[in-house]
């Protein structure tokens, strides 16, 4: 049993990993699953589906590695935050479909919640701004408009969770409703200082705990799955959101350590230990994943200061799906590579607004400095720079934060995701930042975060020092651009980005 299975649950697709006592892949499937668009702005996912997919992907890797539940010791859950999941705790189904992160419904509660003061309460209480991308409005956008929502709320009959929370019931046959609190904290109703959830803020929603999941550390025994699904009952034992089991699976354990995911969105996280703190530079303090103290005494909080992208590698789906340049995903780089440079365009991909460290909502994609001599290719190129443009936003804005509260700028950017797999724009984002990007070998870092955690929880593992001893890197970018030269190029990015804010 020296084998962890992990649930990598994303936003277009669901994948299970398995990985070895030395953190190495053994098997991996994946399936896609419907993205659902029901009006401008709200983004829906079926949560049978999730499910669905995410089990049959299980046994695809289990058939794969010619393995059995018996080689499993534990699984791991890392899952798209905030997407929020409403059901019936009696029938198992879901009340509605679930809706994602992106989904821009609540953002008439979020005016009103701002309106009547509360973003300074939310930020010291959650670490969050007051945001639709968050779960708080989801819950009461559906207790608001779904039939008899109301009344199943009041009977105790209605649960809440995020797509983790969801996975946990199903795989446990209803037995256990519980989040950790990495999750939790994505919810803007989770007091990240006390761990508790804030019942000022239920209140101020009107949300009722009713629905509320337990919330334990994310490296925890959850309990066990439902016997019949896989052969014999294999223990939950560690749970993280995506980003937070990047931060994890990256080795990033101590303050000052940081990465940056590259997928459907970007998300940068850097550690801060045990150190809560407020950014004054558009940031979002989050809970960081928290492991079991060893003596068994209380776990103690860890936090992070994190930016988001709301579209990081979309933008290459975008290129694919809407305008056709591209069959494949991978045919970007030869695309973009085909000129020089973006030919002065500059991309601004606000598809769901601008997230992180600008939030601004409202604003929408522009492409600017089109010229008779644009191509195809130069839309590529800035397509891609697009992506780098929007991160080293987010670092300069956590260089400040850190150096305000007395700590060190991040000195290397820990990379993965899918689109880390570009050098093309990994040589770019070291050229904008001026500091080393390092990619490491296994770049699947979400999944082996949550097997990591699974692992410390059940033995696999004694403790982080083994497994920062595990992190290899596969290749380093270093920065070749002058930073006068990179000081322009951000110069270009920010008024293109202030054109999208006022159009």
């Amino acid at each position: 049993m020296n084998h962890i299975l992990a649930l990598d649950q994303g936003t277009t697709s669901s994948r299970s990993i398995i990985f070895d006592a030395d953190g190495r892949i053994v098997a991996m499937a994946q399936r896609e699953f419907a993205q659902h668009f029901p009006q401008l702005g709200l983004v829906e996912h079926d949560a049978q589906e999730i499910w669905t997919t995410q089990l049959q992907t299980a046994h695809e890797a289990l058939a794969k590695a010619g393995l059995t539940a018996q080689d499993i010791r534990a699984i791991g859950i890392t899952n798209q935050r905030e997407t929020t999941v409403m059901w019936n705790r009696l029938t198992g189904e879901p009340i509605h479909r679930a809706i994602v992160w992106q989904d821009r419904r609540g953002e008439t509660l979020c005016a009103q919640l701002r309106d009547k003061g509360l973003q300074t309460q939310v930020q010291r209480s959650t670490g969050l701004v007051i945001d639709s991308y968050f779960s708080a409005t989801k819950i009461r956008w559906l207790l608001d408009h779904v039939p008899q929502a109301h009344l199943l709320a009041a009977r105790g009959e209605l649960a809440f969770g995020t797509v983790d929370t969801w996975l946990l019931w199903k795989l446990t046959g209803g037995r256990v409703h519980a989040t950790d609190v990495s999750n939790a904290s994505r919810t803007m109703l989770f007091d990240i200082r006390h761990q508790v959830w804030d019942h000022e803020l239920l209140k101020a929603l009107h949300v009722p705990d009713s629905v509320l999941p337990a919330v334990h550390p994310s490296s925890h025994v959850y309990g066990e799955t439902d016997a019949s699904l896989f052969g014999r009952a294999i223990p939950v034992a560690g749970m993280a959101g995506d980003q937070q089991s990047a931060l994890f699976g990256q080795a990033c354990f101590k303050a000052g350590l940081a990465k940056n995911t590259y997928g459907t969105g970007c998300f940068m996280l850097m550690h801060t230990g045990e150190r809560f703190l407020n950014s004054a530079n558009g940031l979002i303090t989050t809970a960081a994943a928290q492991t079991q103290a060893a003596d068994g005494a209380p776990a103690k909080p860890q936090y992070a200061l994190e930016g988001s992208v709301f579209i990081g590698g979309a933008v290459v789906q975008w290129l694919r799906d809407g305008l056709k340049a591209i069959s494949a995903s991978a045919e970007v780089q030869t695309l973009a590579e085909s000129v020089p440079d973006s030919g002065g365009l500059v991309f601004v991909p606000a598809f769901a607004g601008l997230g992180s460290p600008y939030w601004k909502p409202d604003a929408r994609g522009m492409l600017t400095g089109l010229t008779r001599g644009s191509t195809v290719g130069h839309i590529a190129r800035a397509a891609l720079e697009s992506i780098a443009f929007q991160s080293a936003a987010l670092l300069s804005a956590m260089n400040r934060d850190a150096v305000a509260a007395g700590a060190a700028p991040v000195s290397e950017l820990r990379v993965d995701g899918g689109a880390c797999v570009n050098n093309l724009l990994m040589q770019f984002q070291a050229d904008l930042l001026g500091i080393p990007v390092v990619r490491p070998t296994v770049v699947e870092t979400t999944a082996l975060g949550a097997a990591y955690l699974a692992g410390l929880a059940t033995g696999l593992w004694p403790d982080e020092a083994a497994l920062a001893s595990q992190w290899k890197v596969e290749r380093v970018f270093e920065p070749t651009l002058s930073r006068d030269a990179a000081a322009q190029r951000m110069a270009q990015w920010e008024h293109a980005v202030r054109q999208a804010v006022a159009a």
